[in-house]
């Protein structure tokens, strides 16, 4: 009986390393150049609207460029969130479990890409003091998000091959 009970032991840790062993597999096959633009392209949108709306409200305000430049940040963040808890929840998962994947799925993304981003505007000549009419802010801001896309893209390639960032979210959208 003992013998029968490691026997069966055995072979569902066999049986759990080989669906490791694909799940391993699914996760570096996916990681395809088309999956992690797509994947960008997605963390792009958040990025972008909050960009935009943080620094329509900073001007709206008539705040400088420090506290224009942190909300829109900060609404990066959170559009990008959204956006991925927008699709996990309709998964039917719970919020605080859409949440922690929501976290693991983008943090790296969009720190990267505001990075680039808000990088690629600070070293822009004039480029901060740009109003919304003005087609250097216009310019600088589409030109430094296709920076970032191009830069975050291969993160997000690098992630989703490691079975992170992206690839976490992938499991909820069957």
């Amino acid at each position: 009986m003992q013998h029968e009970a490691h026997a069966a032991q055995q072979q569902h840790e066999a049986h759990a390393h080989h669906r490791h062993e694909a799940h391993t597999h699914h996760h570096a096959s996916a990681a395809t150049w088309s999956v992690a633009a797509r994947a960008t392209l997605h963390c792009l949108t958040g990025c972008a609207l909050g960009e935009v709306l943080g620094m329509v409200v900073g001007t709206a305000f008539g705040w400088g460029n420090l506290p224009t430049m942190v909300l829109a940040i900060v609404l990066a963040f959170f559009f990008g969130y959204s956006l991925t808890l927008r699709g996990v929840l309709r998964a039917g998962v719970d919020f605080r479990t859409a949440l922690r994947v929501a976290l693991a799925a983008d943090t790296l993304s969009i720190v990267v890409m505001e990075l680039i981003d808000n990088g690629v505007i600070l070293v822009w000549p004039s480029a901060m003091d740009a109003t919304l009419g003005d087609a250097l802010f216009w310019i600088s801001l589409v030109i430094s998000l296709v920076i970032a896309f191009v830069v975050t893209t291969p993160v997000n390639k690098w992630t989703i091959g490691r079975g992170k960032g992206h690839a976490v979210v992938h499991q909820y959208h069957h």
